[in-house]
C-alpha cells in the first residue's frame, strides 16, 4: 500500500491549481469538538493554535461549539451576550426549550467565539434520545459507557442547535459545520438525517479502532486489508463507538484525516477514503526567537545541566561539556509511542559508545507521566547537595576576595599561599565529604505506585543501565509533565525542549505528532518514523530530511530488530557530531519551521471548507480543483553544502578544526545557505479580507516577506 499523491491525499503544491474565489459573506461556520475550551488531548491544541487564522478569515462569523465545563470556563472564557442577532434568538429559543447554552468569547490568541452547551442539565433526556438513535441507525449505546452517553447528548443538542439556527435566519443560510472526531459525530449524521442546509465535515484524528488494535501489539499496517473491522470492534466493546465514527465518516460532505498515513487507515477501518489532507500546524510565531534562538538554546542548557550537577552527584565523572540530552515525551503508551525501541537502541549505543572509547556521555530524559506518590527522596538529596556546595563556594569566594580587595588597597600583590586559610579548607573539605553517596544516581525522580509493573522502569532492569560510572548512556525517567514551579527540574515544557539537543520519538502510531513538530520550529533536530503523520509529511516535502535535522525512522517496512539497529545508527552518529555541526543542522532545522505554520497548512482546511460548500450549495459555490501533476510535487531541496553528518561525508562536512578553518574553499556561509531555503520556500498564505477568498498559489501573499526566516 504505497503513500501515493493523490487529490485527496495532496501535496503542499497541489492547491496552487485551486484558484476559485468563494464570497463567504453569508456564510457561517461552526467548528465542533468536545475539546474546545476542554483539555483532553492534541485536538484542543490543534484547534487552540488554529483559532487566530481561522477567525482572521471569517470575521464574526466563526463560532466554536463545544461542552460546558465549569471549572475551564472559569479560567479561559469570558462569557458574554451573544452578537450576532440571528445566534442569540437561537440561544435563547433552545435555553427557553430546557437547555442550557452559554456564549463568550476563549481567551486564547485571536480571541474567537465559544458556544458551550451543558450536556449534563438535559440527561434527562438521554433515553429518549437513545432510542431515536436507534430508530433512525440502529446503534445500541449501552449504559455504562459514560463517554458515549455523552456524546449522544453532545451529538444531538448541536444538531439542535444547527437546526433551530436555520429556522432563526430570515434568509437560507449557507452554514459549514466541521466535526473532530467521533464525540462530535453524531452531530453530523442528525444534520444529514433531518436535511439541514448545511455543508458537512467530519475530521478523524486517529481512528478509535487504530489505537486499540495497535495498543494490542498486532502487526497494524501490513494488515490493514485483513482485519475484520465489525468483529475486532465488537471484541473490544467499542463496536458502538466504532459505529459512530463510521457512521459521520460516510454522511459527511467531505470527510478528512490529519495525514497519509491515517488516510490509509480510514480508508481500510471506516471503509472511506479521505477527500484531502489536513495536516496540524502550529502558531511559529509563538514558538519562534528569531535569531536568538541559539542563544536561547544555551541558557536552557545550562539549567539543565544544574539539574544533572545535582541528579549525578558523587558520581559526576564525565565532562558536561561534551554531554548530549536526549529526550522523549508525551502520553505514557509504552509501545504505541515507541519508548521500547528507544530503550532497546539506547542499551546497543551504550555498547558503542564504550567499545570506540568515546568521550562522549549520552542523558535520555523519559517525560511521561504515570502513577505516583512523591518525589524520591534521593533525587531532592541531589538538588539540596549541589545547592549547598554552591553556597560553599560563593562564601569562600567571598572571603577570597575581601583578603585580595584588601591587598589591593596597600599596593601590595596577594600572597596566594595566605588568602585560603586552614578554615576555608576545612569548609570547602566538609563540602567534599557531603558528596559522597553510596548508591548509584536514580533512574526514577519519584516514587512510582506500580514500580514492579512499570514497563519502562522493567525494560531498564532488562537492559542493565542503571546511571553506573562505567556506562556512557544514562537515563532519567520523570514520569510527571514538567512545570516551572517544581523543585526538582524547574522548566516549562518548551525551555526543556530548548535545552535538549534531540527529540527522539520512534512511535508506531502517531496519526500526527506535536512533539517532533515543536521540536523543529524551535531549532532542535529530531527522530520520527514513516509511520507518524509528521514523518510522512516531512519525507514528501523535504528531499532530503536528515540533513535538516528530521531523522525519519522506518518501522513500517522493517522488522523491530532492524528498525532498532537503524535507530541505533542515528543516534551514534549524532554522538559523532561536533559542536560546530551541530549548531548548523539547528539552523537547518529551525528554516523549516515555516512549514509547520498554520499560514501554510490552515489552507488544507480552508480548501477542507470550500469543497464542503460547493457540494452542499451546488447552486450558488463552484469548486472545481486541478489534480496537481506529477513533476509538481513540492520538495524542499537538499541544503547547498553537505549534511553536517560524519557518516555521510567525512571531507567535505562542515568540521571544527584549524585545518578547515584556514580554509576558505570550504567556509560554510550560513546566511547564503538560509537565503537559499528562503528562495526555495513558497510564502506564508495571506489571509483575505473577510468577504473574499481566495485559494491559489498566485494569491498567496508571495509579495509578502515572511515573519521569520
Amino acid at each position: 500500500m504505497p503513500l501515493a499523491r493523490s487529490l485527496s491525499v495532496t501535496s503542499l503544491s497541489g492547491l496552487d491549481e485551486w484558484d476559485e474565489e468563494f464570497e463567504l459573506e453569508d456564510a457561517v461556520l461552526f467548528e465542533i469538538a468536545w475539546e474546545v475550551a476542554n483539555k483532553v488531548g492534541g485536538i484542543y491544541t490543534v484547534i487552540q493554535t488554529k483559532a487566530r487564522m481561522t477567525a482572521e478569515e471569517w470575521g464574526e462569523n466563526y463560532f466554536l461549539v463545544g461542552p460546558y465545563v465549569e471549572s475551564n470556563v472559569r479560567t479561559q472564557v469570558e462569557l458574554i451576550e451573544p452578537t450576532n442577532p440571528v445566534l442569540k434568538r437561537t440561544i435563547d429559543k433552545m435555553n427557553a426549550s430546557g437547555c442550557k447554552i452559554y456564549f463568550g468569547r476563549w481567551l486564547i490568541e485571536g480571541s474567537p467565539y465559544v458556544v458551550l452547551i451543558d450536556v449534563g442539565f438535559t440527561a434527562w433526556s438521554l433515553d429518549r434520545w437513545k432510542s431515536e438513535l436507534w430508530d433512525l441507525c440502529a446503534i445500541g449505546v449501552p449504559w455504562f459507557d459514560r463517554e458515549a452517553n455523552d456524546a449522544v447528548l453532545f451529538g444531538f443538542l448541536t444538531a439542535w442547535l444547527l437546526g433551530e439556527y436555520a429556522a432563526q435566519s430570515e434568509d437560507p443560510p449557507h452554514v459549514v459545520a466541521q466535526f473532530h472526531e467521533w464525540l462530535a459525530g453524531l452531530g453530523l449524521v442528525l444534520c444529514r438525517q433531518r436535511q439541514l442546509p448545511v455543508a458537512t465535515i467530519f475530521t478523524t484524528h486517529a481512528t478509535l479502532l487504530g489505537r486499540y488494535l495497535c495498543a494490542g501489539n498486532v502487526d497494524f499496517y501490513n494488515n490493514l486489508a485483513e482485519f475484520n473491522v465489525d468483529k475486532e470492534a465488537g471484541d473490544r466493546q467499542i463496536y458502538h463507538r466504532y459505529c459512530l465514527e463510521r457512521a459521520a465518516a460516510h454522511c459527511a460532505h467531505v470527510f478528512t484525516t490529519v495525514s497519509q498515513i491515517t488516510a490509509i487507515e480510514a480508508e481500510f477501518l471506516l471503509k472511506r477514503k479521505p477527500d484531502i489532507v489536513t495536516p496540524n500546524g502550529l502558531n511559529v510565531k509563538k514558538f519562534s526567537a528569531m535569531h536568538e534562538f541559539q542563544n536561547l538554546h544555551a541558557q536552557s542548557k545550562n539549567r539543565i545541566q544544574e539539574f544533572v550537577r545535582g541528579h549525578f552527584y558523587g558520581n559526576l565523572d564525565f565532562n558536561l561539556d561534551k554531554c548530549l540530552f536526549l529526550f522523549i515525551a508525551g502520553r505514557y503508551e509504552f509501545s504505541n509511542k515507541g519508548a521500547d525501541i528507544f530503550l532497546e537502541a539506547l542499551a546497543r549505543l551504550n555498547y558503542l559508545l564504550r567499545v570506540n572509547h568515546s568521550d562522549v556521555t549520552v542523558i535520555a530524559f523519559f517525560i511521561m507521566p504515570a502513577r505516583t506518590n512523591n518525589f524520591n527522596v534521593e533525587t531532592l538529596k541531589g538538588q539540596a547537595v549541589r545547592k549547598q556546595l554552591w553556597d560553599t563556594a560563593q562564601t569562600v569566594k567571598e572571603r577570597f576576595g575581601k583578603k585580595l580587595y584588601e591587598s589591593l588597597l596597600v599596593g601590595q600583590l596577594p600572597d596566594v599561599s595566605k588568602m585560603l586559610d586552614k578554615e576555608d579548607f576545612t569548609i570547602m573539605k566538609r563540602a567534599i565529604f557531603a558528596t559522597q553517596r553510596q548508591c548509584q544516581p536514580p533512574v526514577c525522580t519519584h516514587n512510582m505506585l506500580e514500580d514492579s509493573s512499570d514497563p519502562i522502569l522493567n525494560c531498564v532492569r532488562r537492559i542493565g543501565l542503571f546511571n553506573s560510572s562505567a556506562d556512557r548512556v544514562k537515563i532519567i525517567f520523570h514520569p510527571e509533565f514538567l512545570s516551572s514551579t517544581s523543585p526538582l527540574l524547574p522548566m516549562d515544557y518548551e525551555e526543556f525542549v530548548r535545552g535538549c539537543h534531540l527529540g527522539v520519538f520512534p512511535s508506531y502510531y502517531e496519526p500526527w505528532g506535536y512533539t517532533p513538530a515543536e521540536c523543529t520550529v524551535m531549532g532542535i533536530p529530531s527522530i520520527s518514523t514513516n509511520l507518524s503523520g509528521f514523518g510522512c509529511f516531512m519525507e514528501e516535502h523535504i528531499a532530503d530530511p536528515t540533513a535538516y535535522g528530521i531523522y525519519i525512522l522506518d518501522r513500517r517496512y522493517k522488522g523491530v530488530d532492524e528498525s532498532c539497529n537503524q535507530l541505533t545508527s542515528f543516534l551514534f552518529q549524532f554522538c559523532k557530531q561536533s559542536r560546530r555541526q551541530r549548531i548548523i543542522q539547528r539552523n537547518r532545522t529551525e528554516r523549516l519551521s515555516d512549514l509547520l505554520d498554520w499560514r501554510y497548512l490552515g489552507r488544507y482546511y480552508i480548501a477542507a471548507r470550500h469543497m464542503a460548500l460547493a457540494k452542499a450549495f451546488p447552486d450558488t459555490y463552484i469548486y472545481d480543483p486541478q489534480e496537481p501533476s506529477s513533476a509538481s510535487g513540492f520538495r524542499y531541496p537538499r541544503p547547498a553544502s553537505v549534511p553536517p553528518s560524519p557518516a555521510l561525508s567525512r571531507h567535505s562536512s562542515p568540521h571544527h578544526s584549524e585545518a578547515e578553518d584556514n580554509d576558505e574553499d570550504e567556509r560554510y556561509d550560513e546566511e547564503l545557505e538560509a537565503e537559499k531555503d528562503r528562495v526555495n520556500i513558497r510564502q506564508p498564505y495571506t489571509i483575505p479580507v473577510k468577504g473574499k477568498a481566495v485559494l491559489g498559489g498566485n494569491g498567496s501573499g508571495e509579495d509578502e516577506a515572511s515573519e521569520k526566516n
